[in-house]
């Protein structure tokens, strides 16, 4: 359904504002626009009294500016954009075209920009635009999606360029940064947390009255949840639901034990988006540690795996909802706790599905203790790294765990290298579309094939150790320890085609 609104707040855009919405939501964004263009272009080859044009030729007045192209081209923006819905017959926008012309009070030189995005595919942003206006101009004619699939291409490790560093204006060291689902982002620094847009503008930090953050996940474009600790003698901690683009507080997600709500404190995070399912490990009171899981929907606490005797899950360092298996992976690790647990969370019959643990296993020389744990679903294999970036692997097809088969291929050269006087960063893992990502030092491998063979490094000479990195949005973003830095990696596209 489309809704027109008057811009009543007595702004420049002149024009009548469409919100359109799909009415079904179990097609992905990408199948709506190209369902979309289908449409308007059915529509552009019948004759509809809101074209009111012969010859499929349309004139646009911009902000003074004559512009002329056809409905074949303006199709290409898809139903649900401003100028797709404009030639939709079935929504009725009362657009006056008496005098021949669409009249739209915006930047013509933008318009320019855009509309010649649209006739060829191709994204060419003149030095005297800046890229900043031609995003928020996108965004009002409903083509933010398309500029951004123009700007970089799906995440590929072995074809990612730097594409600019972001410094922040806070004192110290950021902890953790995670990607958004739109190409924007979020760092944890201390008790607050920065959150920038896509076009890498950075909004109201979402600020959390001297609680410590422990770790912070996206719910969607719009929304984020954070976890924080909770403060000696006070019945705080826990984690909250915020806006990301104001730092509103939305909703504090309450943890119950006995039907008593308690303070807690919440450690690592994750997020199950097919069933809004949102996990966090929980630090409260004797015998209250383990798992909690709540409801995103309504916010309620809705199940709570309690940590078995011997073992560690409110210590997590990780979490990770694997999809194929519906399990949570939930790892411990080294420094942390002094020894390290990994583990398989089946919440359907409330057990441990999986499990390993360096309890117990010989001391090598060199002390491999794991510092950072990721599944690999297509491969049935869990993937842990240790302080010299050597990689191990477990398979998870043996259900008691197995011994990690270590990898040392990458660590002769980079033992050479001196982690410096500050504290080191231990290497972080991540893995997208089939490919493994690892941290150590100042750069990230990528690693790829069936064998794991080391393909490329990203890294720059700045900002020192990598401390964070995350993937999401078609962006990689880095987070330096020293000068509190983030890079943002991306992935020069193909030319886009409509057709």
């Amino acid at each position: 359904m489309v809704f027109i609104a008057k811009d009543n707040n007595g702004g420049n855009d002149g024009v009548k504002k469409l919100i359109v919405i799909s009415n079904d939501s179990n097609i992905p964004e990408s199948g709506r626009l190209e369902r979309g263009k289908e449409q308007v272009e059915e529509e552009s080859q019948r004759e509809t009294p809101i074209m009111g044009v012969q010859k499929d030729r349309i004139k646009f007045n911009v902000g003074g500016r004559i512009f002329e192209t056809t409905s074949t081209t303006l199709a290409n923006a898809g139903r649900d954009s401003f100028l797709g819905a404009m030639l939709d017959g079935n929504w009725n926008l009362n657009t006056d075209y008496t005098s021949g012309e669409y009249f739209i009070d915006r930047n013509p030189d933008c318009f320019a920009v855009l509309l010649d995005f649209l006739r060829t595919g191709e994204l060419f942003i003149p030095q005297n635009i800046p890229e900043k206006l031609l995003y928020r101009e996108a965004q009002f004619y409903g083509l933010a999606d398309h500029v951004r699939s123009a700007k970089w291409g799906p995440i590929d490790g072995n074809r990612l360029s730097h594409s600019t560093s972001i410094y922040g204006r806070a004192p110290g060291d950021g902890t953790a940064i995670r990607a958004g689902p739109d190409g924007g982002c979020c760092v944890a620094h201390g008790c607050m947390v920065h959150v920038y847009d896509w076009m890498l503008e950075e909004h109201s930090p979402i600020t959390l009255d001297y609680q410590m953050v422990n770790d912070v996940v996206w719910i969607d474009s719009e929304n984020v949840v954070v976890s924080a600790c909770k403060r000696l003698g006070r019945g705080d901690g826990g984690m909250g639901l915020f806006k990301a683009s104001t730092g509103e507080l939305r909703h504090k997600f309450q943890v119950s034990h006995e039907n008593q709500i308690k303070s807690f404190t919440a450690g690592a995070l994750s997020f199950d988006s097919s069933n809004c399912k949102i996990f966090t490990s929980c630090k409260g009171g004797s015998h209250e540690y383990g798992i909690g899981v709540w409801d995103q929907i309504t916010g309620k606490q809705v199940d709570f795996f309690y940590e078995p005797d011997g073992w560690s899950l409110g210590d997590a360092d990780k979490l990770q909802w694997l999809v194929g298996s519906n399990c949570l992976l939930v790892a411990t690790l080294f420094p942390r706790k002094d020894n390290c647990y990994i583990s398989l969370l089946d919440f359907r019959v409330k057990s441990i599905v999986w499990s390993w643990s360096d309890i117990g296993a010989p001391v090598t020389v060199d002390g491999k203790q794991v510092r950072d744990a990721i599944a690999m679903e297509e491969s049935s294999l869990i993937c842990v790294a240790n302080e010299y970036e050597d990689l191990g692997f477990m398979d998870l097809r043996s259900r008691n765990g197995s011994s990690v088969r270590w990898s040392s291929r990458c660590r002769s050269r980079l033992m050479k290298r001196r982690m410096g006087d500050d504290e080191p960063c231990y290497p972080k893992l991540a893995v997208h579309q089939g490919q493994l990502f690892s941290s150590m030092n100042d750069c990230i491998s990528v690693f790829c094939g069936p064998e794991w063979v080391l393909t490329s490094r990203l890294g720059r000479n700045h900002g020192g150790s990598i401390c964070d990195f995350s993937i999401g949005g078609d962006r990689l973003f880095a987070l330096h320890n020293e000068e509190n830095v983030f890079d943002v990696w991306e992935t020069t596209p193909s030319p886009l085609s409509f057709w």
